[in-house]
């Protein structure tokens, strides 16, 4: 596989783990010391990314969502990805930084913002 094809694998993980409320597949797309952070009432947030796969992903619930991804670039072993995620009632635009680890494309960081409809 590219390297192009291998980075959209690894969204493609967080993509259908988060939609069908597969933790383990959305694990296989983080690196295990990723953190996630965003901005609540002025305030920077971090959040370890188990705590994220705790608290925000439900196992066995599938989401009514659709997603979209904006846009990749890499650059040798470095790259990011901006992908819109649109539910009902609100959007999340999630940003990633991504690094090949072992020859496999891994998040490092994701902040985002959520924005109500």
């Amino acid at each position: 596989m590219t390297d192009q094809e291998l980075m959209f694998q690894t969204l493609d993980y967080y993509i259908q783990g988060g939609t069908n409320g597969n933790r383990a597949q959305v694990a296989k797309a983080f690196h295990p010391g990723t953190y996630m952070k965003f901005v609540k009432e002025g305030k920077l947030v971090d959040v370890p990314i188990q705590e994220y796969f705790e608290k925000f992903i439900q196992e066995g619930v599938v989401q009514s969502r659709t997603v979209a991804i904006d846009g990749v670039d890499m650059t040798g072993n470095a790259g990011s990805a901006k992908l819109t995620i649109d539910y009902p009632t609100h959007q999340f635009v999630d940003f990633f930084n991504l690094l090949k680890l072992d020859g496999q494309w891994l998040i490092v960081s994701k902040i985002f913002q959520r924005i109500d409809k």
